[in-house]
């Protein structure tokens, strides 16, 4: 039988707090999915499922009733504080799921021969880290680093603006520059000649006169001060997409589909 929550008690707190709290999902290990498409994505690519939170107050549809068994705990809650969660004031969702976070490991980045990769270094918007997320599941990426300081992969935004992309597209957190160096010399070590393609206004070479068919880990800077030093100085080519009108820089979301999509487009030129 499922556990049944109709006020606010302690064990509604602990779940909305996975959406406030960042401290608390990091110290759980455990994020709120919110939507169809993402909870089908959530479950298609294997994620684990801790707990299914239904609508106690409406029929369930067959799709919420199989999502229903993908989960290790199911909690019937009312329709008001299912309206909370979700931030909808005048509707509840059917179902939304608690998944398990998987471990900051470099090794679920696959490394083909193809490779594509990103780093998106300190952001600050969960929101874009959840774009990047659906550019490179959309345009063939391997996975995204997000290093240093930075906003959270995990945040309810950066979920919701992944559209179920966070599933399908490895995102690693690195808490500094070291470590992902260390994985790239890993990597260059078993002959695989990973580029670091750093991006910034006043690059050395246009990003159409980049060769992107070689295997690249792409570099994108913080929404406000772009790329740290040590980035740029880790670099071995740093492009530029020229601009024309009064625009100096376009929004970090933007400028990493841009550099993907070109790496699509040569790539499938080939």
């Amino acid at each position: 039988m499922p556990l049944r929550i109709s006020s606010r008690n302690s064990r509604f707190q602990l779940i909305e707090a996975l959406l406030h709290n960042r401290n608390r999902r990091l110290r759980d290990g455990h994020f709120l999915v919110q939507g169809v498409r993402p909870i089908n994505q959530a479950i298609a690519h294997g994620w684990t499922i801790e707990t299914a939170i239904f609508n106690a107050q409406r029929k369930l549809s067959s799709w919420a009733q199989e999502a229903l068994s993908s989960a290790s705990e199911s909690i019937a809650m009312s329709a008001e504080l299912l309206a909370e969660l979700s931030g909808k004031d005048d509707e509840a969702p059917e179902l939304i799921l608690i998944a398990q976070m998987p471990d900051d490991d470099f090794a679920r980045i696959p490394t083909p021969e193809d490779f594509l990769g990103m780093v998106f270094d300190r952001p600050t918007q969960p929101g874009n880290i959840g774009a990047i997320l659906r550019s490179l599941d959309a345009l063939g990426g391997h996975g995204l680093i997000v290093s240093g300081h930075a906003a959270d992969p995990y945040d309810p935004k950066s979920v919701r603006s992944s559209t179920g992309s966070l599933f399908a597209t490895p995102v690693v957190r690195a808490a500094s520059q070291g470590p992902v160096q260390d994985w790239v010399s890993g990597i260059r070590s078993t002959g695989l000649p990973v580029t670091l393609v750093a991006t910034d206004e006043h690059g050395d070479v246009d990003v159409w006169d980049y060769d992107f068919t070689q295997p690249s880990l792409v570099l994108i800077g913080n929404e406000t001060v772009g790329l740290s030093r040590g980035w740029r100085e880790a670099a071995d080519v740093t492009v530029r997409v020229p601009m024309r009108g009064s625009a100096s820089s376009l929004n970090a979301s933007n400028a990493a589909t841009l550099m993907l999509y070109e790496a699509a487009r040569q790539r499938a030129a080939r």
